[in-house]
């Protein structure tokens, strides 16, 4: 940081000039479809959203930044380098002045751009983005010197974060191996016995609560959590259930999923609440059913949905306790890296986040000099 004030103040101690997109590059849409994609394209082809397909066309060869039209409204979703191909609903934003350095804007944009949008809007339900609010948009130009050293910085920043990201999927992999071999007994020697849910578990649905009772958070008022049919729904005042169980929701299209729970809570009428008997690893059921893909089990209608009653049915392995016990702690341990929010690489992800965050906001912040 103290490069960059060092800079900004050999080079413009009093401010800098803001310049509207229009005054310094030109936008514009592509004229290409989804349905001109290919799969094992030459090259880039940039729609409206993240995901980045393939075309053997490119439009244009340049540095660029790429907004969507519609959808992600205010999104600003790629710096692109080289030769591409552009949706028609998605716009491109050239820099025709060697006064400002693309991925500086992009890195500005990033930051600044969807509150624009929003604020300029008669409303914040914005279906669609034109031409005329992208090239009314001031960025700031200070001198060249100062946008590369910032770009450096946050670089890195972002180069960390994706190599922390592959590093966590590289580990969710790691998490799936072991979980099928170690859940799929296919190598156990003597195989394992196989019983229904039913003598493995006792299963209950829980109650229905009116949603004017849940609080989306915790307060001394809305203590409990309360388990609905996607996971954790929010929070209510009173509970009406106990104990270190299991949650799995039973209706939509996400029913299947598999919840721990702990202490007092709450169980809707969309979650069937599991505790194991005396033969089971709370631990291990965990990871088995979550294993089992419940969700095609369900039935197949508008409203997807689990019974009780064919959940108790369905068989599972049952290994003896040591083999529940050494397979839970080997899970365990690699669930927590890949997915508790609190240690592990999902924390030092959400801590890298809040860091770049911080030192993009004061990097990105100027004083506009005063032109009168």
């Amino acid at each position: 940081m103290s490069r960059i004030d060092d800079l900004i103040e050999q080079h413009c101690p009093d401010g800098v000039e803001f310049r509207p997109v229009a005054a310094i590059a030109n936008v514009g849409t592509g004229s290409s479809n989804r349905n001109e994609e290919v799969t094992e394209g030459k090259y880039p082809f940039y729609v409206r959203s993240k995901d980045v397909l393939r075309i053997d066309e490119y439009e244009f060869d340049e540095k660029a930044i790429v907004i969507p039209g519609e959808g992600g409204i205010g999104e600003v979703f790629h710096y692109v380098e080289g030769k591409y191909a552009l949706h028609q609903r998605a716009y491109r934003i050239h820099f025709i002045t060697t006064d400002v350095d693309t991925k500086f804007a992009y890195y500005y944009l990033s930051a600044h751009f969807k509150l624009f949008i929003l604020q300029k809007a008669v409303s914040a339900t914005v279906t669609s983005i034109r031409k005329p609010m992208i090239e009314d948009f001031p960025i700031p130009v200070p001198p060249i010197e100062v946008q590369r050293e910032i770009v450096a910085i946050l670089d890195k920043f972002t180069q960390l974060e994706a190599e922390l990201e592959a590093e966590l999927e590289a580990r969710r992999k790691q998490y799936e191996h072991y979980r099928n071999e170690l859940l799929s007994f296919k190598n156990v020697e003597g195989g394992v016995r196989w019983i229904s849910m039913g003598d493995a578990f006792t299963m209950e649905a829980g109650k229905f609560i009116s949603a004017d009772k849940i609080s989306a958070t915790q307060t001394p008022e809305f203590l409990y959590p309360c388990f609905g049919a996607n996971g954790l729904r929010g929070y209510v005042s009173d509970f009406n259930t106990s104990g270190n169980l299991l949650a799995i929701g039973r209706q939509g299209a996400l029913c299947g999923n598999v919840t721990r729970t702990v202490g007092d809570f709450y169980a809707t009428e969309h979650a069937v609440v599991v505790k194991p008997k005396d033969a089971i690893n709370i631990d291990w059921a965990y990871h088995l059913l979550a294993f089992m893909n419940l969700n095609q089990y369900a039935t197949k209608s508008a409203q997807p949905g689990l019974s009780v009653g064919n959940l108790l049915k369905l068989k599972m392995p049952l290994p003896e306790s040591v083999m529940q016990t050494n397979a839970a702690r080997i899970l365990n341990c690699l669930d927590d890296l890949v997915n508790d929010i609190s240690i592990g690489l999902p924390a030092e992800i959400e801590a890298r986040r809040k860091q770049y965050e911080y030192y993009r906001d004061r990097l990105l912040t100027f004083k506009e000099l005063d032109v009168a």
